[in-house]
């Protein structure tokens, strides 16, 4: 775990931005395509955590950019070259553009300023995507990752922005991945490796110690 100041300067509101990824309805929500997968997301907390760190980047100036899968009803584009998203195409609730599936879900609240970035291939909400070239026009370094899942689009974000020069930050609470057991097994043996590990209540007390007196998340 980093010192308190190392991760102060990390967090720096400045040069750092909250991604959120496929903390959609359609994938987290209470009519989602992977119901075990939105359980665990709500009933670990994940979610609420989410919440708050996007509330608290709100008031402390710090950029967010929400990560969206999506289809097209065509399936124009999308991959069919894993076992994963030939499942996800039989799937009865389907994550196709313009419906509810990819609006944001509660109690995640969406501001005017936040960045919202939808792909239609692949499993990395970064590769591939605009996301690289709008955090290094926003003057990104430190990208914090939230969201689902520890399976397979937390550690792919994660591990491109690393592989991309930027510093990962990953609340461990704010992530959600199934069974229950294996986000913590992931973020021990693989995501310490490459991140800085830390907590929403640590996340939350270094952009607080920033905001405005009086403001609260």
């Amino acid at each position: 775990m980093p010192s308190k100041n190392q991760l102060v300067e990390q967090l720096d509101p400045a040069t750092t931005v909250l991604l959120t990824v496929e903390c959609q309805q359609g994938v987290v929500g209470p009519g989602s395509a992977l119901p075990e997968l939105a359980d665990e997301a709500r009933s670990s907390g994940a979610l609420h955590r989410v919440a708050r760190l996007v509330a608290a980047a709100h008031e402390a100036g710090v950029q967010v950019l929400h990560a969206v899968a999506e289809r097209r009803p065509d399936g124009r584009g999308a991959n069919s070259n894993a076992r994963l998203f030939r499942a996800a195409g039989r799937l009865p609730v389907q994550q196709h553009r313009g419906t509810t599936a990819v609006r944001i879900a509660a109690p995640i609240e969406v501001a005017d300023e936040d960045l919202v970035v939808r792909r239609l291939h692949g499993l990395s909400p970064i590769a591939g995507t605009d996301v690289d070239a709008l955090l290094r026009n926003l003057g990104c370094r430190t990208l914090v990752v939230t969201g689902v899942s520890a399976n397979v689009a937390v550690p792919n974000a994660v591990f491109d922005a690393v592989n991309l020069g930027y510093t990962a930050v990953v609340p461990s609470d704010a992530i959600a991945g199934v069974p229950a057991d294996y986000t913590p097994a992931m973020i021990r043996n693989t995501l310490a490796l490459v991140a800085t590990i830390t907590t929403t209540d640590e996340v939350l007390g270094c952009w607080l110690s920033r905001a405005p007196r009086g403001v609260r998340s």
